[in-house]
């Protein structure tokens, strides 16, 4: 099992347009034990980064000089899966569902406390490269597709398609409670954990954009079914 202190070893992109306020997440980053940090101040910037030094996390600005941070993620999800934490003076709830639904893992506004920053930042590394796995974990199927956790991918019609950090920890919380109906509470819970309040509409967010990987018919699920007033059920093969 991967120990807290081996994520300090984790790199850190940080794409934002002031120089001020890249030095100061750095700046605090470091003192926090982070110390393979790379900073660009624009998407092509950004790109290049991500392609010489394939950053294992990125905190993105919405608002960037060439493209937006919405375009810059679309782009980086083309050859990356990399967990993305967007950091925006955009704070309005479509602004955050939209960069939700693109696929980041948290959305944090501006202003904000450098405290926060660094502790979202730890869950989300904690969450995705130190996950607390004993088994291997499992491949199953569904009506239209195959899911393999232990890889992340989604097998469907011969092709296959990575799963975000968000959407493989949802299919392996539905997964423990296959053909049954877990409520979106629960949901909720697993994967924000005490800051799970309020996330309702984040959690359908995802949820869809799981069913565009794994329906034949996104808007029609056979698989994964809204139980209304009280969660989902992920209907399992076999």
């Amino acid at each position: 099992m991967i120990i807290v202190t081996d994520l300090k070893n984790k790199k850190i992109l940080i794409v934002d347009d002031e120089p001020d306020l890249r030095q100061m997440i750095e700046n605090f980053l470091r003192k926090e034990g982070y110390f393979r940090i790379y900073l660009a101040g624009n998407c092509a910037e950004a790109i290049e980064l991500c392609h010489s030094v394939k950053p294992d996390i990125a905190i993105l600005d919405v608002m960037l000089p060439d493209e937006d941070g919405f375009s810059l993620l679309g782009r980086i999800r083309q050859f990356s899966i990399m967990p993305v934490l967007f950091l925006s003076a955009r704070g309005e709830d479509e602004d955050r569902l939209i960069g939700l639904g693109l696929g980041a893992d948290d959305y944090v506004v501006k202003p904000f406390l450098p405290r926060e920053l660094t502790l979202r930042l730890t869950a989300i590394l904690k969450r995705v490269y130190a996950p607390a796995r004993r088994e291997s974990l499992p491949i199953f199927d569904l009506i239209n597709c195959t899911i393999d956790l232990e890889s992340a991918t989604v097998y469907k019609n011969g092709k296959e398609q990575p799963l975000t950090a968000k959407e493989h920890a949802l299919l392996l919380k539905l997964y423990e409670s296959k053909n049954r109906i877990i409520t979106s509470d629960a949901l909720c819970q697993a994967i924000w954990g005490d800051d799970a309040y309020g996330y309702e509409n984040t959690l359908m967010v995802h949820i869809r954009r799981i069913r565009e990987k794994i329906e034949a018919n996104p808007s029609q699920p056979q698989s994964l079914l809204t139980v209304r007033g009280l969660g989902y059920k992920l209907i399992v093969k076999g």
